[in-house]
């Protein structure tokens, strides 16, 4: 169910409302944030007017291409940006900025916008213009993809203390493997999404240089990010090559092991050919002894290949 909320000054407070009735009531210089959330074409078209902006359709807000991801003008700013939801499907959400006033376009419910609710109303006067707004739901979803980030170490560290024996061997290793190193994927081209569009706001001639330094901290932010996620893929090409180590390991003991059972049985096998072929003149066929010579041979031969083995520490 979609959901509008509009944040704006009064009493030196800000405060929200529902309605797209507040416009009414308030002017453009105390309107500081409006949010929506899966709303219906109408209200959309209704804050347009009002507004004198152009609110994106889904297609344009998840094209991939730098143009489409960031769009300045003379006095307004367009930014879309991923952002990512804790079952780490992409959720694209688009920021529009004019006058000071901070218009965001989404279709899910978000934490870091949640979070961001919670710093506004815990200490409004931080909260002068949507340009405020827009750079802490940036920060917040930064601490987000850090936790994110943790959590996918803490799991690849899991993983890695099940590979202590080739007894642990099995097929779902290599699976977590995989759905790891796709959720590292994922994060780092979050971050990467992030870290494009902070760039472009920094050169923005027009964005408060008070906020400036916060979008440099959220660079450095998104750079060390950049290093663990290269941490945990190193991490995981190391699991991945250490389980199939283990693999070839167990592999080659088990042909090690037939290849030992085949040699020791090579002589029995041998004297038992000979003696079954069907020759009709064989001294040993009318031997008494014959039989009894022969299972002892077979028993000696294989025991001094088993005993060679051994000196050999092949067994």
């Amino acid at each position: 169910m979609g959901e509008l909320r509009i944040f704006y000054h009064e009493d030196n407070k800000i405060k929200i409302s529902k309605s797209l009735d507040i416009l009414k009531k308030v002017t453009l210089k105390e309107l500081v944030w409006i949010d929506l959330n899966d709303v219906s074409e109408d209200i959309e078209d209704k804050l347009e007017e009002f507004l004198k902006i152009y609110i994106q359709e889904d297609e344009e807000i998840e094209e991939i291409e730098m143009s489409s991801r960031y769009m300045q003008t003379d006095d307004s700013i367009v930014a879309n940006s991923n952002f990512l939801q804790e079952n780490y499907t992409v959720e694209p959400v688009s920021f529009i900025i004019k006058n000071g006033i901070l218009v965001s376009v989404r279709h899910a419910e978000l934490k870091s916008f949640s979070e961001t609710v919670k710093k506004i109303f815990a200490n409004s006067r931080n909260f002068i213009t949507g340009y405020h707004v827009l750079v802490t739901l940036l920060e917040t979803r930064v601490e987000y993809d850090a936790d994110m980030i943790e959590d996918a170490t803490d799991l690849i560290t899991g993983l890695s203390k099940t590979l202590n024996t080739e007894d642990d061997l099995d097929q779902g290793i290599l699976i977590r493997i995989k759905d790891l190193q796709e959720k590292v994927m994922i994060i780092r081209q979050n971050i990467m999404d992030k870290q494009r569009v902070v760039s472009n706001m920094l050169k923005c001639n027009f964005f408060p240089e008070e906020l400036l330094p916060r979008l440099t901290m959220i660079i450095k932010d998104i750079n060390s990010l950049f290093e663990y996620t290269r941490f945990g893929f190193d991490r995981l090409d190391y699991l991945q090559d250490t389980f199939l180590g283990l693999v070839n390991l167990q592999q080659n003991k088990i042909i090690k092991i037939f290849t030992v059972v085949s040699v020791i049985f090579m002589p029995p096998t041998l004297i038992a050919s000979i003696y079954g072929m069907n020759f009709k003149h064989l001294p040993e066929l009318d031997w008494k002894l014959g039989y009894p010579v022969s299972i002892l041979m077979m028993v000696g031969f294989s025991g001094a290949v088993m005993l060679y083995f051994k000196k050999k520490k092949w067994l």
